[in-house]
């Protein structure tokens, strides 16, 4: 009997122990790793020894945002401005279309043939500025003196073929066909692309940003003073104009040296706030000033002239000015000039009205340049 219950004792115990390893073995972690490749738990939740290395180890680099680029901004602008005197593309009323008149000669060598041996200059800067002496008009109403300049509309082509961007029509010569004339010669202009400005009207040119505004005055037939500038100048300068050219007709035919009252309206527009000022009228070559740090070119003489068809001094030039401005673009701060000796004709005596250069280091050279009183030297 004591036998049979230790063995009832000791199935029991087998029977226990046998439930206590299939407990044990359904309580594994074989099935956590098997769910651990699908589960949807945050990784921050996974054991260390399981999660990818780049979700548990790894701290993404912020992409840094772009600097934003800079404003460009313009360096300081040089614009090259060229002047030449007086052109007057037409016969004298007294002698039109006879043999040597510019007529004449226009008939025979068409547009391109007056301005051939000073383009490659002209071409070569950002603006050309002339006195326009004379009109283009079909009137035949003018004026009654001994020199009356008038050229039919074709003729616009030789200022275009030039190079000539620019005009100023403040000078006695203006009126020579009437208001008529007046008014064909500025619609002439304005058809061929052509500024004009006069004693009454400003023009401006943009170039490269900077804004260059022309104006003039008339002291030969008007005696205008440098007071009938200053409206347009102050105009100008309200439209942001940067430099401010004012073209001046004065002074007495034949002066190789400007008079007093034309040094006196040179400084009070210097003075009032005029960058250049140029001259023409004399029919001779004045000598140039700098004043106040600003140029003043007194009387550049004739440069294509059709009014003679003799010249007793043929001599001229290109003033070729490079305008130096600010670092903001604003205002001009220097004034390089380049002189180029010139004669009015390519034959002498007489006229043929084809101006070319003369030789550098020629005594016609050097007699331009002493006129001009300039070193020779670009300043």
């Amino acid at each position: 009997m004591r036998s049979a219950g230790r063995t009832t004792v000791l199935l029991a115990l087998l029977t226990a122990a046998t439930l206590l390893i299939a407990m044990f073995t359904a309580c594994s972690g074989k099935d956590d790793i098997e769910t651990y490749g699908t589960s949807s738990t945050p990784s921050s939740q996974q054991p260390e020894s399981l999660a990818p290395s780049a979700v548990a180890t790894s701290t993404p680099t912020p992409t840094p945002s772009p600097s934003p680029s800079p404003t460009p901004t313009m360096p300081p602008q040089h614009i090259k401005v060229s002047f030449i005197g007086d052109c007057t593309l037409s016969d004298a009323l007294a002698w039109s279309g006879s043999p040597g008149s510019f007529d004449a000669v226009y008939n025979a060598e068409g547009f391109e043939y007056f301005f051939k041996n000073a383009k490659e200059y002209l071409s070569q800067d950002d603006l050309t500025l002339a006195n326009f002496e004379g009109t283009i008009t079909s009137s035949t109403s003018h004026l009654t003196k001994e020199f009356v300049f008038g050229s039919p509309i074709e003729y616009m082509q030789i200022v275009k073929d030039g190079s000539i961007e620019a005009v100023n029509l403040a000078n006695n010569h203006t009126y020579d066909y009437l208001d008529q004339g007046v008014t064909d010669t500025k619609a002439a202009m304005d058809e061929n692309g052509i500024l004009w400005s006069d004693r009454n009207t400003y023009s401006i040119a943009t170039i490269n940003g900077i804004k260059i505004g022309m104006c003039g005055i008339d002291n030969v037939s008007n005696n205008d003073t440098a007071d009938q500038a200053y409206p347009m100048i102050d105009a100008m300068r309200e439209e942001g104009v940067n430099v401010i050219i004012v073209s001046c007709h004065w002074g007495i035919e034949k002066d190789y040296s400007p008079r007093s009252e034309q040094v006196q309206i040179a400084h009070d527009l210097i003075d009032y706030g005029a960058d250049i000022v140029v001259g023409t009228h004399p029919h001779r070559l004045q000598p140039i000033e700098k004043y106040n740090g600003k140029f003043i070119f007194y009387s550049l003489s004739n440069f294509c002239f059709g009014g003679n068809t003799g010249l007793s001094d043929p001599d001229s030039c290109i003033v070729q000015c490079e305008i130096v401005m600010d670092p903001t673009n604003t205002y001009a701060t220097d004034y390089i000039v380049n002189i180029i000796p010139f004669s009015q004709t390519t034959k002498r005596p007489g006229n043929d009205y084809c101006p070319i250069a003369y030789e550098p280091g020629s005594e016609d050279y050097y007699r331009v340049m002493e006129r001009l009183q300039w070193s020779g030297e670009d300043e």
